[in-house]
């Protein structure tokens, strides 16, 4: 066993993993945060996306070892009590919920692309999901949701050719 030192939804945690274990075992086993999803475990369908130092990543694809010291937000720690984070209002809102496996990740790569770019064009969003896939909603809403967030957080956005659109578009 190894012990780590983790900052996760801006709590210091420290715990005991295996040299082999995933970042994903560790959140969900050791911290019990199991809003991350496991889902294929090879790193292709993107529903266990955390933000780490401000980063999308796949946290099956990283052992807990490498993100010693590292800083980790989970879909658990977008929220404020009661209070949804804009992406979480704003994937009920638009329907881009269904059966909510691929939810938590979904959000998370979005907060990621909103956080680096907060008036993305519709490509630049589908480019920045890419990572991540649903079986159940397809992707208009999903777009849709990351859109109108976009708005709520930033309140305005660029078009598919690059002008700024200002005001309630979506």
């Amino acid at each position: 066993m190894v012990k780590i030192s983790l900052i996760i939804n801006a709590q210091p945690w420290e715990i005991q993993v295996e040299p082999d274990e995933t970042l994903l075992d560790a959140i969900r086993g050791k911290v019990g945060l199991t809003g991350t999803k496991k889902g294929c475990d090879s790193g292709e369908c993107g529903a266990c996306t955390v933000i780490m130092n401000g980063r999308s990543v796949n946290s099956c694809l990283v052992l807990a070892v490498e993100a010693d010291g590292q800083e980790i937000t989970t879909i658990e720690g977008l929220s404020h009590g009661q209070e949804l984070h804009p992406l979480q209002a704003a994937f009920i809102s638009e329907g881009a919920v269904q059966c909510g496996f691929c939810t938590p990740g979904m959000i998370m790569s979005a907060k990621a692309l909103l956080d680096s770019n907060p008036h993305p064009s519709e490509q630049q969003i589908r480019q920045g999901m890419a990572g991540n896939l649903c079986r159940c909603t397809g992707y208009g809403r999903i777009v849709a949701a990351v859109e109108k967030a976009a708005q709520l957080i930033g309140g305005d956005r660029l078009d598919a050719t690059g002008s700024r659109q200002t005001g309630n578009q979506v």
